[in-house]
């Protein structure tokens, strides 16, 4: 045996769906935010901070560090690649020396002996003077791991695990290892290949390696950068556009032609962006640029923190939680008041002012999901904005179910048309009441079986409810053994009158012919009694959330029962009152005086149309 289930009987409440929603959209949020492994990984997060990057970049000129460029320029004028160590010494040397630089960088490893006496005078440099040399760790894990030249000397690593643990490295010659200080210049790209973050501390063989920017720094600057050595991958705020920085060329400083005041008391990084050398990586800032630009970027960050000029940090991942939660609350209790089309402006307005308050964040907070409040906006887009929609859709299917049960169908549709707001909203209308019953229903069903009853019942408002249908009226109600019509509303139409009495006319013909057939078959005769009246009623959808009903009220729909009773004692089956005459324009009547009916108390001037009169005559 099989039991039919409605699914729809287990689907939680529509507020309730609307808050799960807002729930999921404000969880896509805060995870990213907070249960990723890192924001950093997701590309689309990256590519936005690139932008803000790029936008905020400052172009104020950097003058307390300067980059010297072994660029096509100065190859051209000194010769090709590799240069002599003789010639590399004299660059340390005039650096050091005629330009008075505070500390020297040399972004080169040199990992095999030249000229002994150029490799001399760079060991001696290195011993001895403010002179950075570089050594690049390798990263990435190989089934033969990379051990080239010799590693200078790190600090012991104790307890740390911080750093960033490498797998192998190209170092310098034996000549070079027992430099004072080695800085590390071996990146990690992101997964799109760009520097974004650079290993401020490497762990190898139980050793502490710093980068090179940071050597160079706690070596020449005058202050330790503290915890900076703990930090692993760090992300460069490359707060400085590239022509922020001084770059002279490698060959000025051999021929002693850059002025001297350029480069005094500064520090220097020296490298070199010729496309021949191989030293091009992209960043936030460039597609391609020289590794030692990447460098400089963090040691201008190290120096504004000496300087007392970091950026403050903000909780930029507590604010994109507590914007999403705005959002989806908006969400939640907006979606449901407004109109599809509102409802994706909404969320392109709240995505807008999240891109400018991203914006204004990223320089504070490095590691807050820029694109977390964005993928719930497009979550909301994706799943609100369609729920809205159906539900939108289900109470219009309903609300028209309902009206058909009252309005002709060519009137519902004529209401699509015209696309009218709230339909069956009251509001106050001129229309034309209709009312009709059988005369003596009592008398005709105590004689009846509840069968019999029933099937006279429903035949004979079927002769009633064709017609009011067939002429475009509004059925209000069945009152048993008849039924309460109306015209002019929802639909507001001019001839309103006309077509009641065209109904009414057709009525009484139907039940005429109902009335006929029972009597060739020996029952006994019918007769339908009509009372019609035109004014000014409110029409519309009345009761309560439980329980409505569409319906007219008003002074009007009061007199039209009242004429349906007069009938009682009239030859005539319908009875018209002066509102509907005065509205009517294709119809004749005939005066049948004046009444006083029930409840007023002045006379009314009642009406029956001529060809009722002449066959009620008849």
């Amino acid at each position: 045996m099989t039991f039919p289930i409605n699914l729809r009987a287990f689907a939680p409440p529509v507020a309730v769906m609307r808050l799960i929603i807002a729930a999921a959209a404000v969880l896509i949020t805060a995870t990213s935010q907070w249960l990723s492994p890192s924001p950093d990984s997701v590309l689309a997060n990256e590519w936005l901070r690139d932008r803000f990057i790029r936008m905020d970049a400052v172009t104020e000129p950097e003058t307390r560090l300067a980059i010297v460029d072994i660029d096509e320029a100065s190859l051209a004028a000194v010769g090709p690649w590799p240069w002599s160590r003789a010639r590399l010494a004299d660059v340390l040397e005039n650096l050091l020396g005629h330009y008075g630089a505070k500390g020297v960088a040399l972004d080169l490893v040199l990992p095999e002996r030249a000229d002994a006496a150029g490799d001399a005078r760079l060991g001696m440099l290195a011993l001895h003077g403010p002179v950075v040399v570089a050594q690049a760790f390798d990263y990435v894990p190989r089934v033969q791991s990379l051990r080239i030249g010799h590693v200078a000397d790190g600090v012991p690593a104790g307890n740390a695990t911080t750093g960033l643990r490498a797998s192998g490295f190209i170092g310098n010659h034996a000549g070079l290892a027992d430099a004072r200080y080695a800085g590390n210049i071996g990146f990690v790209p992101d997964a799109d290949g760009t520097i974004r973050h650079l290993p401020m501390a490497t762990l190898f063989n139980d050793r502490h390696y710093l980068t090179l920017s940071l050597t160079l720094f706690e070596c020449c600057a005058g202050t330790s950068a503290g915890t900076r050595k703990t930090e692993g991958a760090w992300r460069i705020p490359y707060s400085r556009d590239w022509s922020a920085y001084t770059v002279v060329p490698a060959s000025g400083i051999l021929d002693l032609s850059i002025p001297v005041e350029l480069l005094t008391g500064r520090l220097i990084i020296i490298g070199s962006s010729s496309l021949g050398l191989t030293d091009r990586v992209a960043t936030p800032l460039a597609a391609s640029t020289s590794g030692m630009m990447v460098h400089a970027s963090a040691l201008s960050t190290l120096l504004d923190e000496q300087a007392g000029r970091a950026v403050s940090a903000w909780p930029g991942r507590w604010i994109a939680t507590l914007f999403a939660i705005l959002v989806a609350l908006g969400a939640a209790y907006n979606f449901s008041r407004l109109s599809a089309v509102s409802n994706v402006a909404m969320l392109g307005a709240a995505s807008i002012v999240w891109l400018l308050l991203a914006y204004w964040i990223s320089p504070h907070d490095p590691y807050f999901s820029t694109t977390g409040p964005l993928a719930s906006n497009l979550f909301l887009l994706a799943i609100a904005v369609p729920f809205e929609w159906q539900i939108a859709q289900r109470r219009s299917r309903s609300l028209l179910g309902t009206l058909r049960q009252y309005v002709a169908s060519s009137v519902v549709d004529e209401l699509l048309r015209r696309g009218l707001k709230d339909p069956l909203t009251p509001r106050e209308l001129n229309v034309t009441t209709l009312i009709a019953d059988m005369e003596g229903y009592t008398t005709y069903v105590e004689s009846l079986s509840m069968e019999d009853a029933a099937r006279l019942t429903s035949d004979f408002l079927a002769c009633l409810t064709r017609p009011v249908l067939a002429k475009h009226g509004t059925i209000d109600k069945y009152t048993g053994d008849g039924l309460v019509a109306f015209w002019g509303a929802p639909l507001p139409v001019d001839d309103h009158a006309d077509l009641a009495l065209d109904a009414a006319q057709e009525i009484v013909q139907e039940v005429r012919r109902f009335s006929d057939a029972r009597m060739k078959a020996g029952m006994p005769a019918l007769r339908v009694r009509i009372g019609i009246e035109s004014g000014i009623a409110m029409a519309g959808d009345f009761g309560t959330p439980s329980r409505s009903i569409y319906t007219a009220v008003g002074d009007s729909v009061n007199v039209a029962a009242r004429l349906e009773q007069v009938a009682r004692n009239q030859p005539h089956d319908i009875i018209i009152g002066q509102g509907t005459v005065n509205r009517a324009r294709r119809h004749n009547f005939k005066l049948l005086g004046d009444f006083t009916l029930r409840g007023k108390e002045k006379t009314t001037t009642l009406f029956t149309l001529e060809t009722e009169a002449v066959e009620s005559a008849a």
